[in-house]
């Protein structure tokens, strides 16, 4: 159930930066599709967020601990950014045009997935 609140969470952030940002772009023929990719897109994100993050987090741990963890801004960043490759490789029509928008994205990203963990049900 945990993983199901999750994704949920993951697909309402995403959509909140879609909406928010005009470099951040998901297309589709109809609703149905584009909330279809929507879902995928966040099952792709949370797959990059459990596998890949913690990896980067610990190989830049020394610039965590001089910036005050301001570079993990730049590490959602990049997560965002190789979620837009790994959907365009899978052929997802989802994708971020930038780096400053991808940092902007990661934090819109952040904030609204920490609100709807707070507020969408969890059984733990």
């Amino acid at each position: 159930m945990n993983f199901v609140v999750k994704t949920i969470a993951n697909a309402g952030a995403l959509a909140v930066a879609i909406w928010l940002l005009d470099d951040i772009t998901l297309t589709g023929d109809d609703t149905w599709n584009k909330v279809l990719t929507l879902v995928l897109v966040a099952l792709l994100f949370g797959l990059v967020n459990f596998v890949v993050k913690p990896v980067v987090q610990l190989l830049t741990l020394p610039l965590f601990i001089l910036t005050l963890g301001l570079i993990t801004l730049v590490v959602n960043a990049l997560m965002l950014m190789l979620t837009s490759w790994l959907a365009d490789l899978s052929d997802l029509s989802f994708h971020v045009d930038g780096f400053w928008t991808a940092v902007l994205g990661g934090l819109i990203i952040a904030v609204v997935s920490w609100a709807l963990n707070v507020v969408l049900p969890d059984e733990d």
